[in-house]
């Protein structure tokens, strides 16, 4: 199996079963409005867009800033493979509280165990990690720009999300967290 191939049925597995567990979760008690979620659901859609559309055949002459070695390529579908499995780790951590967009639950309180121990957003730190994996991996730039706009469109949401839920859930409570867990990169900065 090629590593382009096989990093497009990890992609399609993880987005399936993800899509399907959607139904283990708590109904949402309160979420901002779809105006505010817009912007960062329209860049992340399209960088997602970008990166895959970066080497495909609609495109047969698009520009590469490398060929890999077929040992690097499969690197690269390993850390895209980890990054996933990474998602999958925090989903799990959070159980029902977790929702695709930014929402309260009864009874909602903050996690910090964990992967949530790590980094604030383990599940966009996963999602990147295998979206910058996979870019690596296509070498093409508009795969880049792909890549670059899905951060942008994680980096709205999770700045969304965290004004969220300090107004929700109390600000020094959610500060005294913001302080000690960096927001994507972990043994990063801790504001964000």
């Amino acid at each position: 199996m090629l590593p382009e191939l096989a990093v497009a049925v990890v992609w399609t597995l993880w987005a399936a079963s993800w899509i399907a567990a959607a139904v283990w979760r708590d109904p949402a008690a309160q979420r901002p409005a779809f105006a505010q979620e817009a912007p960062y659901r329209i860049a992340t859609i399209l960088g997602v867009v970008l990166l895959f559309i970066g080497t495909s055949p609609l495109l047969p002459h698009q520009y590469r800033f490398w060929d890999l070695s077929l040992a690097a390529q499969w690197v690269l579908v390993a850390l895209t493979v980890a990054g996933l499995a990474f998602t999958w780790w925090a989903r799990i951590h959070l159980g029902r509280l977790w929702s695709s967009s930014v929402t309260k639950k009864a009874d909602h309180r903050i996690v910090d165990t964990g992967p949530y121990a790590i980094v604030r957003h383990p599940i966009y730190t996963g999602i990147l990690a295998g979206i910058f994996a996979t870019a690596a991996m296509r070498g093409a730039p508009i795969s880049f720009v792909g890549a670059i706009l899905a951060t942008y469109g994680f980096m709205i949401k999770a700045r969304l999300e965290e004004r969220f839920l300090r107004e929700q859930l109390g600000a020094e409570t959610y500060e005294s967290y913001r302080r000690r867990v960096p927001m994507l990169i972990p043994f990063g900065p801790k504001s964000g």
